[in-house]
This record gives C-alpha cells, structure tokens and sequence, in this order.
C-alpha cells in the first residue's frame, strides 16, 4: 500500500515527467538529455516503490536484464515495420513484477533500442509509450481480466493501437513545428495511414502472448518467487 509521502512523491514525479515530455516541444534537439531524465524520473519511480528497504543489487541487475532483453530482440524485426517483441516483454515483466519495474524496463529498453537503431526526438516518444505499457499492465496485473488468457491478448491489441497513436502526437508536433496547419482532416489521414501500421503491431502482440506468454509468466514467475525479487 502507497504511505501519504508516497503517493506525493509519485505524484510529483509523474508532473515532472509530464513537463520533461512538454520541454520536448521546445528543445527538441536535446532529445537525449531528455531522454536520459525520463530514465531518471522512472528510476525515481521504481525506487519510491520501495519506500523503508533497500533495494537489492540483483534486483536492479534482473530489471537491466529484462530491459537489455527487450531491447535487443528489437533489432532483428527492424525491418519489418512495427513487428516486435519489445512490447511483449515490456508486457509481461510489468505484470509480473509491478508497475514501477514495468515503467522502468519499458523507458531503458526504449532508450537502450534506439542506441543502435538511432536516436531522434522520437526517443523520449517511444520510452512515454513503452513506460506506460509497463506501467498498465503491472497496473491491472491483480485483475481477473489480466490474469485471463483473453484479457491479456485484449490489451495487447489495445496497447499496439495505442503506442502507435501516441507516436502520431510526436509525428504531429513535427508538423506543426515545420509550420504546416494540421486540419481535422490531416489529423484524420494522418492516423488512417498508420493503422496498418499499429494493426501489424498489434496482430504480433497477439503472436508473442499466444506463443510465448504462458512460459514467460511461469519463469518470471518462478525468479521473483524462489529469489524474493521485487516484492
């Protein structure tokens, strides 16, 4: 349960993290120091979690693991548009061990990806988007629509919309900066033409989920249970 201060702390972070996404809009060429206090901020978040004991060094070595994991099995779909596992990972280390590890794996597998994959204002974008999905899914992890197999396939497909709409807002903010006037029916246009987008990234979370979900729940499962990891 969240203490009085906690739930300060958490609700001071998350303003500042809403600020740090807003500065984006004006400096949008110090993206990776952006970047780099969203990384920051989730941190923050994932350590105000656990709030009177000391977090354990392999504790933050499983997390750097599981965020490395989610970065690197992004690399090999890179060509396939909107294909990956990242999401799906992000997913399942969030409903096994919490929202706050959820929010800080997705940031750092985002940030870490694009190390490689190349870096832009999109990044601070993307770690929003992964964090969050982490975040969620360790959110409604205790839910009988999470725990069904159903469920989990239903946020999926949510979730590979969602991401997709929310890297439109940054696309958008690129528009508006080059002095184009977004209209309702740019915005309109803009959003039809990346639903195959999504929907491809949809349809591989569901891909993932039905193929892997089950063994990943049960060895992660199996690590936080027999370790004590992040109780």
């Amino acid at each position: 349960m969240y203490t009085s201060s906690r739930k300060v702390t958490m609700i001071v972070l998350i303003m500042a993290a809403v600020l740090l996404l807003a500065a984006g809009f004006w400096w949008d060429e110090q993206y990776l120091w952006l970047s780099i206090g969203m990384t920051i901020i989730a941190g923050l978040m994932f350590l105000n979690r656990f709030e009177g004991r000391k977090v354990e060094p392999r504790e933050l070595v499983l997390l750097a693991v599981l965020a490395s994991i989610a970065a690197v099995v992004r690399i090999p779909f890179a060509s396939i548009p909107s294909v990956q596992p990242t999401t799906f990972v992000i997913m399942m280390s969030g409903y096994v061990f919490g929202a706050e590890s959820g929010l800080m794996i997705g940031t750092v597998a985002a940030l870490a990806s694009n190390m490689i994959l190349g870096q832009g204002p999109w990044t601070p974008w993307q770690m929003l988007a992964w964090g969050l999905v982490g975040l969620s899914a360790g959110i409604l992890r205790n839910t009988n629509f999470m725990k069904a197999k159903w469920g989990k396939i239903v946020f999926g497909v949510v979730w590979g919309f969602l991401f997709g709409w929310i890297m439109n807002l940054w696309g958008l903010l690129a528009f508006t900066q080059s002095g184009t006037v977004v209209t309702t029916e740019t915005l309109l246009l803009y959003f039809a033409g990346s639903a195959i987008f999504d929907s491809m990234h949809s349809a591989s979370n569901v891909f993932f989920l039905l193929l892997f979900g089950n063994m990943w729940v049960k060895t992660l499962t199996r690590f936080k249970r027999k370790y004590g990891l992040l109780e």
